[in-house]
């Protein structure tokens, strides 16, 4: 399993609860594109409806801006591929309360391209202060230990 594009920003913004995995509608050369490593997942979301899931902002530029089609946008709406009870699941979730999906990261999975997805809670500007003092702690603890 390769990471081809992390969102690294969810990570300190949220707090993830659970982790979903889902497959992605994708075009021949976007999948070219995100195995050059162009995709951008910051500042992406997925949204859950009725009829689907669907990641929304996320940049994928062309593979090849020359030979790409006139009309290609790079941040369009693109489906996610999950089961009809995760869906059910998800959507019962974000309906519930103060959670949010956000895309944590883009993957290979054999010759699929997979995005996990997590159920996130947005952190407070103080648990943001906390992850950032336990961070230095680890770092300096790292630092006298090397020496």
């Amino acid at each position: 399993m390769k990471y081809l594009s992390e969102n690294r920003k969810a990570q300190f913004d949220y707090e993830i609860l659970e982790t979903y995995e889902a497959g992605l509608v994708l075009t021949g050369q976007e999948v070219k594109s995100i195995k050059a490593g162009h995709a951008n997942l910051t500042g992406s979301y997925v949204i859950i409806k009725p009829n689907g899931a669907f990641l929304i902002n996320a940049q994928i530029p062309p593979y090849q801006p020359k030979n790409s089609p006139p009309d290609y946008e790079p941040s369009r709406t693109r489906q996610l591929l999950l089961r009809k009870e995760e869906l059910k699941y998800l959507l019962g979730k974000a309906k519930e309360g103060n959670l949010t999906m956000v895309p944590l990261s883009l993957y290979n999975k054999g010759r699929r391209l997979k995005i996990s997805i997590g159920l996130a809670r947005y952190k407070k500007k103080q648990d943001k202060r906390e992850t950032i003092k336990k961070r230095e702690f680890e770092r300096e603890a790292r630092r006298t230990l090397k020496e």
